[in-house]
């Protein structure tokens, strides 16, 4: 008898580039956190597309310090169906944290991440496995449409993918997130990567390999609300820049030089204002002069404070996150095994 996690073949197999299994497993890796309204629905959906793969798989869900009813939901998951594995974080370490936890015990030939809130719909995992099965090695969920997002969001995430994207020394995709499939190799280049602060946008292009984009039309949050407030995104945006770059270092000397070329044509142009004009007046000119080139100075120790300040964190080896406990790890790596050996 077949076991239920081991998936029957499509008729006559799937055509597969060199290199690739013939059926392969896939682990799904998904970061929650207070996700207690959308995570039964996600895992419904996740096991009825997942076949369509012909793949033997396993969910992966890393809670991420939730705060709500998430984990004993996660637990009853786990309890009802062994290919979902759960991954109890000791606290809230970040998105960024729990996807880099989720690939770490990932042991499928591909691994997709996907977010819990199914605005990245999962039907487009199918079609992500067949461009793996055709040789590429990163398929990323490019984004065609955003449903339910108000029109300052759309605006200001399409800047800062082209801002940040131009920052980068190599191929960066714009209006992507974090739906993509990577292949084995990837998983373990990025895993293998030493930095503990990541972010997996800029370390799996730098990674290199194929990479292809998988069209699609995201959709609105089926339930609960957002985790990044405007200022959580802001704060998401500047650490992924000063992590991924050290453009604004320079850049920050190339303001200052700008900066003392306008200030010494102000203040000439204020001087010579001062003999027709009260002294009132230029004093006013030079204060104001003074305290635009004081500006960019100061903004620059600040963004160099902020490369000491991660360097500290990076010397200091801390892990990117601690595990409290896993469900159904076991019984997920023997099914692994099974499907790998049949």
């Amino acid at each position: 008898m077949t076991p239920d996690h081991v998936l029957p073949m499509p008729q006559g197999g799937p055509r597969t580039a060199p290199g690739r299994p013939a059926a392969g497993t896939l682990s799904v890796v998904i970061p929650c956190h207070n996700e207690e309204a959308v995570v039964a629905a996600t895992h419904e959906r996740l096991v009825r597309i997942l076949p369509d793969t012909g793949m033997a798989f396993e969910i992966i869900y890393v809670d991420d310090g939730s705060r709500d009813g998430t984990l004993a939901r996660l637990e009853a998951i786990a309890a009802r169906d062994s290919r979902a594995r759960v991954i109890e974080l000791s606290r809230n370490f970040g998105q960024q944290a729990a996807m880099s936890a989720g690939l770490d015990a990932a042991c499928g030939d591909a691994v997709v991440i996907i977010d819990a809130d199914l605005q990245d719909p999962p039907e487009v995992i199918p079609e992500m496995v067949a461009r793996w099965r055709d040789g590429v090695d990163v398929a990323f969920g490019q984004r065609r449409s955003r449903e339910g997002e108000t029109a300052f969001k759309l605006v200001t995430a399409s800047l800062f993918h082209r801002f940040f994207a131009s920052l980068m020394p190599y191929p960066v995709p714009i209006d992507t997130g974090d739906f993509k499939l990577l292949d084995r190799a990837v998983v373990d280049a990025v895993a293998s990567l030493p930095e503990k602060r990541r972010y997996l946008r800029s370390l799996v292009p730098w990674a290199g390999f194929r990479q292809e984009a998988v069209f699609y039309d995201r959709h609105a949050r089926l339930a609960g609300e957002t985790k990044y407030s405007a200022r959580r995104l802001l704060g998401l945006a500047f650490d992924a820049v000063v992590i991924s770059s050290d453009k604004p270092l320079r850049l920050t000397w190339a303001g200052v030089a700008a900066l003392a070329l306008v200030g010494l044509v102000a203040g000439a142009t204020a001087w010579t204002r001062s003999s027709a004009d009260s002294s009132e007046i230029s004093l006013a000119s030079l204060v104001a002069v003074a305290c635009l080139v004081a500006t960019i100075p100061t903004a620059a120790i600040a963004v160099v404070g902020e490369y000491v300040v991660r360097a500290y964190r990076e010397a200091q080896g801390r892990p990117t996150w601690v595990v409290r406990r896993t469900l159904n790890a076991p019984a997920a790596e023997r099914a692994i095994d099974s499907a790998r050996a049949a």
